[in-house]
């Protein structure tokens, strides 16, 4: 099966059927696990990007957050949020079809606080320099749910099975 064409697929019918032109398929022992179009438009969630809804399914399908072993196909180079997520999941290799600069000319997201030609600096910046008003309010107590788990993980920092980088 072709899964770049697949995810064109997904990504074509989700723009007839009135969404936005994003796609997701992720393949794991060269079978389709999990896909999905972004769902934004379908449903008023911000957060029902394509990869999202993909990665979500997958990982419940496998029980497990990581996706190693998995290719993810996705239309276009991933937003920020989605990066996140791609990266969170550790899957074996990212393949995106198209770039911002070749969609630009006929799909624009710029939004007050994102805008894709410039968002990947903002989200680079110290939080106090950012264009989206934050605020750090410390509270001891909530480094204390951090202890807690840590407690309860016998000393262990880290998340037990993930895959890590050395």
């Amino acid at each position: 099966m072709d899964f770049a064409q697949r995810t064109i697929d997904i990504a074509r019918q989700n723009v007839l059927d009135g969404g936005r032109p994003f796609a997701t398929v992720i393949v794991k022992d060269g079978e389709i696990l999990a896909e999905s179009p972004n769902r934004v438009a379908q449903t008023g969630d911000p957060t029902a990007h394509a990869e999202i809804l993909a990665v979500r399914d997958a990982c419940t399908k496998l029980g497990t957050e990581h996706l190693t072993g998995a290719t993810i196909y996705v239309l276009a180079h991933p937003c920020p949020m989605c990066l996140g997520s791609l990266y969170y999941c550790s899957p074996d290799e990212v393949v995106f079809l198209t770039t911002r600069d070749a969609y630009e000319p006929h799909y624009v997201d710029d939004r007050k606080y994102f805008e894709l030609n410039s968002f990947y600096e903002e989200f680079a910046k110290p939080w106090q320099e950012r264009r989206l008003p934050m605020r750090h309010q410390e509270r001891e107590d909530a480094v204390d749910v951090y202890r807690l788990w840590q407690q309860r993980n016998g000393g262990e920092r880290r998340v037990a099975g993930a895959p890590t980088a050395g």
